[in-house]
């Protein structure tokens, strides 16, 4: 096998949870590989680095197999190698957001009846 249309490794790699969705990422251009905005059906092939952009975060990682069937979850980790530059900034950016929550202001309690009639006035509906 010399390569992977690019939406499926992004899948059987487990970026994202159907093939459709890591088309629709290609398109958006939230995958990139050496560099250069990748298209759903370009091949991927061992040794390119790819930066892949999802709701776990930015992973830069290269490839070290290939596959066309979505199978484990360790499997799937066998395929790629993730760079350690990108490791300490996901690291980094998860501990901003655990820190972001320690100074947000929560209400004590849900909104009462007469709460949420003033909630829906002042946003204009109804």
């Amino acid at each position: 096998m010399n390569g992977v249309r690019m939406d499926t490794w992004l899948w059987a790699a487990r970026f994202y949870k159907t093939r459709n969705l890591a088309k629709k990422a290609c398109e958006l251009g939230r995958i990139q590989t050496n560099g250069n905005l990748a298209k759903a059906a370009r091949e991927v092939r061992v040794g390119n680095m790819l930066r892949v952009i999802n709701e776990g975060g930015e992973f830069e990682i290269e490839v070290l197999g290939l596959s066309e069937v979505r199978g484990p979850a360790a499997e799937a980790q066998k395929l790629y190698r993730e760079t350690e530059a990108s490791k300490e900034m996901r690291q980094k950016v998860a501990a901003e957001r655990r820190g972001a929550r320690e100074f947000e202001i929560l209400p004590a309690a849900r909104p009462s009846k007469r709460d949420r009639r003033r909630i829906i006035q002042f946003r204009g509906r109804g």
